[in-house]
């Protein structure tokens, strides 16, 4: 919860104390460990995070076909044509 929020020093202690009073949370120490390795590695831990989840500029594959519509309830949109694109991404090297 803390990562994904990217919680500033405000936050971190308000949800931290919130773990302590909920029963079966956290205790105080271990409240202060876990804000003392947040406040040293946040900056690390976020930009991890987006790392992870950032999709690399890849197109491996592409297909594409034009269909025609054949069948409709207004005669007017029939033979209209209707692309259809498929593509696969890839990360570098894959």
């Amino acid at each position: 919860s803390i990562a994904s929020a990217d919680m500033d020093l405000n936050q971190l202690e308000a949800f931290l104390t919130a773990q302590t009073k909920k029963q079966g949370g956290i205790t105080p120490d271990q409240a202060a460990v876990i804000a003392k390795f947040w406040k040293n590695h946040r900056t690390q831990i976020h930009e991890s995070l987006v790392s992870q989840s950032r999709w690399d500029h890849g197109l491996k594959n592409m297909s594409w076909r034009v269909d025609l519509k054949s069948q409709l309830r207004h005669i007017d949109q029939i033979n209209t044509p209707v692309a259809i694109v498929e593509m696969e991404l890839g990360k570098n090297g894959q």
